[in-house]
């Protein structure tokens, strides 16, 4: 029986690599991109999420950091 022979390995990456954008092309005409209001609106949401977040960390620390000395004082206080 004849042995087919492999295309070259740089035909074959250039092959892989042609499909693979062509697919991207494809995939890129499906998606529905979002009105610049719609980015706003999200943007305005991500930013708040982000500042109430930033406040709860930074009312947070100082109240967990407070804690946390008085339980090392008290161990501390047992110890000693």
């Amino acid at each position: 029986m004849a042995e087919v022979k492999k295309e070259n390995w740089f035909k074959r990456a250039w092959h892989g690599t042609c499909k693979y954008f062509r697919e991207l092309k494809s995939e890129l005409k499906k998606v529905v991109w979002p009105t610049p209001k719609q980015v706003l609106k999200n943007t305005m949401v991500v930013i708040a999420c982000v500042v109430v977040i930033g406040v709860f960390i930074w009312l947070f620390d100082p109240a967990a950091r407070f804690g946390v000395n008085k339980l090392i004082d008290a161990v501390h206080s047992l110890t000693h």
